[in-house]
């Protein structure tokens, strides 16, 4: 590692904070990097981009999703409007699966740590000329703001069916129908605590009261209903995760934190809390703990959380562990199928970099920069660039075989 520390105290790499409510956003911190220095790359998530949002706003969609055997899943699934390959939040579904929201909304939806990393980002769409409504909602062609555009549901451990929007018209019927999802058959976690089956029915209605409230980012009311629900069920998983999110939007991180851990204490197979935990052991820089919550969510679901692989690797990393450090970095790039997590390239590009890999390190650097040429600390990747490049070329070549 001592060279890998050189390296980054030369380029003066920062360290920023990922906070759990905004996992989608960048934010980067401060501070300079000593001489003795650990691996602490600015994990920025997503390539910063602007969203179009053109569509007539008094256009409402709604429907229902449903699990592939007819059931009902939980409250507060998440419906993603996908563009591009990008999603971004829309609306949650309520307590019997259902949803509705204007697809020109300015969305409220605050993305959880339920959702995968990068969900929220940036839309490929883009603006429709024209000043009547048939011009900018129907178009010749139908409604081109929404072409290649899906709705689909977020929940980890499943996959989801997808509905196309781009053939949709203002005047269509706005129920689009069931959207199902399908267990993952090589998830041994679940986003479904098996704790919630045996809740009483007052507890269901003080955790459904809950959900509504989160719903509305009415965190204090959230906050009083999930407390009325683990109160009468304390084994209830699903309910002290609620009230570890609302004690967190609240910014009371040490009973977040507590109300997570009663979550696992429950139901060690909920994958809810274990991101966020990650996300606050991940802020702290207690790499031990790091390591342990996301080897462990990682292992329940192997497909849904390139974030926890990437945190893993950045945690390894600093322990020193290189070779289990750069097998996560190398899962985070391949889950991050969307491009949404270009960070997770820029660190197993510094991981080549430490093994003297210089020709694959470069190819991950600038493919960082390519994919976030607007991050806050490009200028100082393009320098780091500059030093691998002299260091590539100073590097003995092979000799040519003899013929």
């Amino acid at each position: 590692m001592q060279h890998l520390g050189c390296f980054l105290t030369l380029t003066g790499l920062i360290f920023g904070s990922v906070l759990p409510e905004a996992l989608a956003q960048d934010r980067s911190g401060g501070g300079l990097v000593t001489p003795n220095a650990k691996f602490q790359p600015n994990v920025n998530l997503v390539q910063p981009g602007r969203t179009g949002e053109n569509v007539e706003r008094g256009w409402y969609l709604s429907g229902k999703v449903l699990m592939d055997d007819g059931s009902v899943p939980p409250a507060n699934i998440t419906i993603l409007r996908v563009c591009g390959g990008a999603g971004k939040p829309m609306a949650y579904t309520d307590s019997k699966g259902r949803f509705s929201f204007q697809p020109g909304q300015r969305s409220e939806v605050l993305p959880d740590a339920s959702v995968g990393s990068g969900e929220e980002g940036r839309l490929g769409t883009s603006p429709i000329g024209g000043s009547s409504l048939e011009a900018r909602v129907l178009g010749s062609a139908g409604n081109r703001q929404l072409a290649g555009c899906q709705l689909a549901a977020s929940l980890p451990g499943y996959r989801s069916d997808a509905v196309e929007l781009g053939s949709r018209r203002y005047m269509d019927n706005p129920d689009i129908g069931s959207i199902v999802l399908h267990r993952l058959g090589n998830v041994e976690g679940t986003s479904i605590s098996a704790t919630s089956l045996d809740a009483p029915r007052e507890a269901k209605k003080d955790y459904d009261r809950g959900s509504d409230a989160e719903r509305k980012q009415k965190w204090p009311e959230a906050q009083a209903e999930y407390e009325k629900a683990v109160s009468a069920y304390p084994k209830y998983a699903a309910a002290w995760f609620g009230l570890g999110n609302a004690l967190q939007r609240q910014g009371n991180k040490p009973k977040a934190r507590e109300a997570f851990l009663k979550a696992l204490e429950a139901d060690r197979r909920f994958l809810g809390p274990y991101l966020p935990l990650s996300t606050m052991a991940f802020e702290e820089k207690n790499w031990p703990e790091t390591v342990e919550l996301t080897a462990t969510l990682t292992r329940l679901d192997p497909e849904d959380y390139p974030l926890a692989f990437l945190f893993n690797a950045v945690a390894n990393a600093n322990l020193g562990k290189l070779d289990v450090a750069e097998k996560s970095a190398r899962e985070a790039v391949k889950l991050d199928t969307r491009h949404q997590l270009p960070r997770a390239e820029y660190v197993l590009g510094l991981i080549l970099f430490d093994r003297h890999e210089y020709d694959g390190a470069l190819t991950l650097l600038r493919s960082y920069i390519q994919r976030a040429p607007n991050a806050p600390d490009s200028e100082s990747v393009k320098k780091q660039i500059g030093q691998v490049e002299e260091l590539a070329r100073a590097q003995p070549q092979p000799a040519s075989p003899e013929h």
